[in-house]
């Protein structure tokens, strides 16, 4: 199993950039998808989520509007679209997939994780 993301990088204040990760080893169509990320000195938050089941993507309030998350099950490949980037948005951003066959049986995976620096 993989989750492989693509390589962050330096962006300048109200810059885009896109990540990518691309998965193997599972049936990803069957994963809920979602970015995390943490900061230094912080824990890992929640940024978005596409479910599986095509229902409503979810955000971190700090990031509403601005980023957008998006998958393509054909190419096993999740995308976070950031935009108007901040100089807070700086972290290490994670991959990261979940399946829950049971309330008691979940299988998850993590990515490898890309830092992302906001800064001029």
């Amino acid at each position: 199993v993989q989750l492989v993301e693509s390589e962050g990088g330096l962006v300048q204040p109200g810059g885009s950039l896109r990540l990518s990760c691309t998965a193997s080893g599972f049936t990803f169509s069957t994963y809920d998808m979602s970015w995390h990320r943490q900061a230094p000195g912080k824990e890992r938050e929640l940024v978005a989520r596409f479910p599986s089941n095509g229902g409503s993507t979810n955000y971190a309030d700090s990031v509403k509007g601005r980023f957008t998350i998006s998958r393509d099950n054909a190419k096993n490949t999740v995308y976070l679209q950031m935009n108007s980037l901040k100089p807070e948005d700086t972290a290490v951003y994670f991959c990261y997939a979940k399946r829950v066959f049971l309330p008691t049986l979940i299988t998850d995976y993590w990515g490898q994780g890309t830092q992302v620096t906001v800064s001029s």
